[in-house]
């Protein structure tokens, strides 16, 4: 398979991948329990929002003035779940679609439209159908060919797309940088927390697996954790009610 071409995620139109429908089985290791979930058909960005994507669309000056090459081409990091959220607003507005999400005054309420066309946070159960592409094992490929960890990252974050992708032409989602999603973890025990997944430049190999769910509270921000683009096609759209 061809490496990952950059130049695409600069154009107008940022690619996605067309992700299909399926079921998919989740677990929380921590509670005991598991469960099955179906998952519509949906799209999905081949590799991570990049630091370049990011500040082109934010105009952030984090970086400096001069954002070095190698660098705008890297995950971003250090950014929150409510900054994730911030930017798929702006993308979706840039690009002419509808924001999915309305942020109350507070700043911290999110409410999800899910009618809306633009680009939003995958849920947990797309990223783990996504990731797993048709496999069933703990990961698609040889760590080591598929992902970017502890043992051979060199202690740093990695350009998008330097490994193998999935059989469905998703790149680093394992490895790289931790991805948030939008789902909640448990709202009973860690009230606002949310969930990411698929392990970073700095987790050792056991951290690096389809199945492995983390969560912060969405304010957090690390230097291993960034996230992902994805959108709802219009015959998968989810119900018009508002979810938060």
């Amino acid at each position: 398979m061809e490496p990952y071409d950059r130049r695409k995620s600069q154009s107008a139109s940022y690619p996605m991948a067309q992700i299909p429908a399926g079921c998919v089985h989740l677990r929380d290791d921590r509670k005991k329990t598991a469960w099955m979930a179906e998952v519509g058909s949906f799209l999905l960005a081949p590799v991570p929002v990049t630091r370049g994507l990011y500040d082109a669309i934010v105009r952030t000056e984090r970086y400096g003035i001069e954002e070095d090459e190698v660098l705008a081409e890297c995950p971003v990091t250090d950014v929150s779940w409510l900054d994730a959220i911030r930017f798929c607003n702006a993308m979706s507005r840039r690009s002419g679609f509808k924001a999915c999400y309305a942020i109350g005054e507070d700043g911290e309420t999110v409410a999800f439209d899910g009618q809306a066309d633009g680009y939003r946070l995958p849920t947990e159960a797309e990223w783990q159908h996504a990731c797993r592409a048709g496999t069933d094992g703990y990961r698609y490929g040889d760590l080591d060919e598929i992902a970017w960890y502890r043992d051979n990252a060199g202690g740093a974050v990695r350009i998008v797309g330097g490994k193998l992708p999935n059989p469905w032409g998703l790149y680093d989602m394992l490895g790289n940088v931790w991805e948030w999603c939008w789902d909640v973890y448990d709202a009973q025990v860690y009230g606002a927390y949310r969930i990411f997944r698929g392990g970073s430049w700095a987790e050792e190999a056991r951290g690096c697996g389809a199945t492995v769910r983390r969560r912060s509270h969405p304010a957090f921000r690390i230097d291993d954790l960034g996230f992902r683009l994805a959108r709802s096609c219009p015959e998968s759209a989810f119900s018009d009610s508002i979810y938060i």
